[in-house]
């Protein structure tokens, strides 16, 4: 139910180190870059498995990348094979929002739900944006969505999600269907179950949490969300398919040698938590809370089973400020990367 208004935040958990760019380029510097990265397709490999041991227990990670080429299929071999040993599968990091509400009740919502989307008193994103900026959504907008009214009305968090989802289909690329299926249909074949390790947070109020919702106003943190997606959009594409490419290739160096991605994801994170209704429900150290639950169901699975498996975003793997693999060394595990390991190690011998 209130994923609606969280649509911003639908994204990989990952830390941004760059300060925030203002408002972006000014009219006269808001050209389009042009796609010059090539996207890989058909069957890949994907990247190998990061290995956690103590002793003789083993959880192989699998880091995840959003998004990646539409047109690939993940071979997964490596991953099929830690599968049919392991007693533990752990679920991704993240935040899972629960109300306590029965269908007919959720269906008298959805209108509530649905008007949370929009600004307070019908304002619309040019009388909510400065100038430039509302100039810059208004040239993307037209390319990516075309002449949607509508949009205009919605949320800055809201609206710049799905200029995001439009730009990454027209350009060949997706924010999932690939990893999340082949996991859990070999772990449907093996008869396990997810083990869930998101954090739990139960809304009791939402319809009163929907009209709190409705009535906030535009913060600095919607702007700076809303800037951030926007340059990513803007001139950032290139970059993210060879990220893209270079996952589903499974080319762990090339995806070390690339800047750090997803100041966007922070930015619209925070536009969400930092809001009174927010907070007033427990929105309150979101990361450092996930990060606490992974990492307790990961040393229980570590500790009860020889084999367990799990993922991650591939940046906290690569970089280690997601704190996961800080972590995991702090509480005495040996953490290695696949590019680190020997043959042997990767064969699980």
């Amino acid at each position: 139910m209130v994923a609606v208004l969280m649509a911003a935040m639908a994204v990989a958990t990952v830390r941004a180190e760059e300060p925030v760019a203002g408002v972006g380029p000014g009219v006269a510097d808001m050209a389009v870059v042009d796609m010059d990265a090539v996207l890989v397709s058909g069957v890949q490999p994907g990247p190998g498995l990061w290995r956690v041991s103590r002793g003789d227990h083993v959880m192989y990670i699998l880091g995840t990348q959003s998004p990646l080429p539409g047109d690939i299929q993940w071979q997964a071999t490596e991953v099929r094979a830690v599968l049919e040993e392991a007693g533990a599968v752990l679920g991704q990091p993240g935040v899972s929002v629960s109300a306590d509400i029965g269908l007919l009740r959720g269906l008298t919502l959805a209108p509530a739900a649905w008007r949370a989307q929009r600004n307070p008193d019908g304002a619309t994103l040019d009388e909510l944006l400065p100038a430039p900026v509302c100039a810059r959504w208004s040239r993307l907008k037209e390319r990516y969505i075309g002449r949607d009214r509508g949009m205009e009305k919605k949320r800055p968090a809201i609206a710049v999600y799905e200029l995001y989802r439009a730009a990454l289909k027209e350009h060949g690329l997706r924010g999932g269907g690939v990893v999340t299926p082949v996991i859990g249909e070999l772990t449907r074949a093996r008869g396990l179950e997810e083990v869930p390790t998101a954090l739990k947070v139960e809304i009791a109020d939402p319809r009163k949490a929907l009209v709190e919702f409705r009535s906030e106003e535009m913060r600095p943190q919607d702007l700076e969300c809303f800037v951030r997606t926007l340059d990513l959009v803007e001139r950032e594409l290139p970059q993210v398919a060879r990220r893209a490419s270079a996952w589903a290739t499974g080319d762990v160096a090339a995806l070390r040698a690339m800047p750090q991605s997803g100041s966007h994801v922070l930015a619209c994170l925070d536009a969400w938590t930092q809001t009174d209704t927010a907070r007033r429900r427990g929105f309150t150290d979101i990361e450092e809370r996930m990060r606490e639950r992974w990492l307790e169901a990961a040393v229980t699975a570590l500790e009860q089973h020889r084999v367990s498996f799990a993922t991650l975003p591939i940046e906290s793997l690569l970089y280690g400020d997601g704190g996961f693999v800080a972590g995991l060394d702090a509480r005495g595990y040996v953490v290695e990367a696949p590019d680190q390991l020997q043959p042997a190690d990767e064969a699980g011998e």
